[in-house]
């Protein structure tokens, strides 16, 4: 076993159990590997399996399929060499500071003497010293997240997960916390030898990371490696940074290549991005409005919309695929199409909806055909479902019916009754 790897993933796979008792494939055939001296983030959609990987990582969930190794030995269950931050912070409300601090090591078995010399040194480290005694509730969330991260680095983790663990902060207390861990890791005085980051936060993962790592999604594959080169501290401004955050954003933008396989090689790809209507048309009028008058950066697009990626990349993906708008690396402008679109009142925005699905979209035609073709122009939302369900996991199947049922209503090309569960021709 090489030294420098830290951890080992190979052909690994993950499922649950659903409500319905079926069985939905959350990761499929990951291969991933942590090497000493590195920080690598994790990127992907909702879906994409980022922190189920993350917890077959920490020993926390098992996987199915493959092989899952720290340092060569097989992970089954949590270790002491690695260790993981929360987003939701998880500190106990009725504990003190040091008392949270404390607590991995208790598990550990560390005497108490060298629980306190430990903790107050780590609390020195994370800029908390004099909070000893305060309860998490008397904490700001950046300070409470401070903790979080002292409990994990007390233990001198060689691994340090962090699930999301900036996204619940606000943007600024959430910079300054990680330019804080990423000079303690430039300056060696924290113990951690790699850092795996799990974010939906693109410009994080540039600032922060020496790989990328994107999952695709349903189940969660590897899609894509970025090796970044800067070195740290990186100013988010500088046009490097800037071409880096760009491409990673055309990148989750672009619409992925049908799985491998028999049943995707054999028939058309009748999948659709995750996005509601409301959520489309309010991306194409932000688009459409000032500054920027039909043609957008993405992250600053992001930016105005206050839209979390695993919204706003679904949403653009839905305007391309429907000819509203063209996605190229890391912009997104609107066509002829959807300025009319954008201009027309509810009606007409209906009308041009429903030519396009007709025109551009293989589920809404595929359904449409099929009703015609049927004798009472009527069919069962299990017929539909089933064809879906020969490339696609259940839930995820139903999810794109979903998203066919919203679409085909609003364009008006068929109709859905939920009591019946039937489509019928408008």
């Amino acid at each position: 076993m090489n030294d420098k790897v830290l951890v080992d993933l190979q052909g690994v796979g993950k499922s649950f159990r659903m409500g319905d008792g079926a069985s939905r494939k959350v990761l499929d055939g990951v291969d991933f590997t942590l090497q000493s001296g590195e920080i690598v983030a994790l990127l992907g959609k909702s879906g994409s399996g980022k922190s189920t990987l993350l917890r077959i990582i920490s020993g926390l969930v098992k996987a199915d399929a493959g092989k899952a190794c720290y340092r060569g030995a097989p992970l089954s269950e949590p270790v002491p060499g690695i260790a993981m931050v929360f987003q939701s912070f998880a500190l106990f409300p009725w504990l003190t500071v040091q008392q949270n601090v404390e607590l991995g090591l208790e598990a550990q078995g560390v005497a108490a003497d060298e629980r306190a010399v430990r903790s107050e040194a780590m609390l020195d480290l994370m800029g908390l010293s004099g909070f000893e005694g305060a309860l998490p509730r008397e904490l700001s969330g950046g300070m409470r997240q401070r903790v979080g991260i002292a409990r994990a680095l007390v233990t001198n983790p060689d691994v340090l997960l962090m699930d999301e663990a900036f996204s619940a902060l606000d943007v600024l207390t959430g910079e300054t916390l990680r330019n804080d861990i990423l000079e303690l890791w430039d300056h060696g005085r924290i113990p951690t030898r790699g850092i795996l980051v799990v974010s939906h936060n693109i410009e994080e993962a540039v600032m922060m990371s020496d790989r990328i790592i994107m999952l695709s999604s349903d189940p969660g594959r590897i899609r894509t490696e970025i090796k970044i080169d800067l070195p740290r501290p990186r100013n988010a401004d500088s046009p490097a940074v800037r071409q880096l955050v760009d491409e990673v954003y055309g990148l989750m933008t672009m619409r992925p290549a049908p799985a491998a396989g028999p049943a995707r090689e054999a028939g058309p790809d009748y999948r659709l991005p995750d996005a509601d209507i409301e959520t489309i048309e309010a991306v194409l009028t932000l688009l459409a409005s000032a500054p920027f008058e039909g043609r957008a950066d993405l992250p600053r697009l992001s930016d105005e919309s206050e839209l979390p990626g695993e919204e706003l990349f679904p949403a653009c993906e839905a305007l391309s695929l429907l000819g509203l708008a063209i996605v190229e690396g890391g912009d997104i402008a609107m066509t002829a199409l959807g300025r009319r679109y954008e201009a027309a009142d509810h009606a007409g925005r209906q009308a041009i909806f429903g030519r396009q699905l007709l025109a551009q979209v293989t589920l809404p035609q595929l359904v449409y055909s099929m009703l015609r073709a049927s004798a009472d122009g009527a069919l069962p939302e299990e017929q539909i479902l089933s064809l879906l369900m020969e490339t696609s996991e259940q839930e995820e199947a139903r999810r794109i019916m979903r998203t066919a049922v919203e679409w085909g209503r609003y364009g008006e090309i068929y109709e859905f009754d939920f009591h019946t569960r039937r489509l019928r021709l408008a």
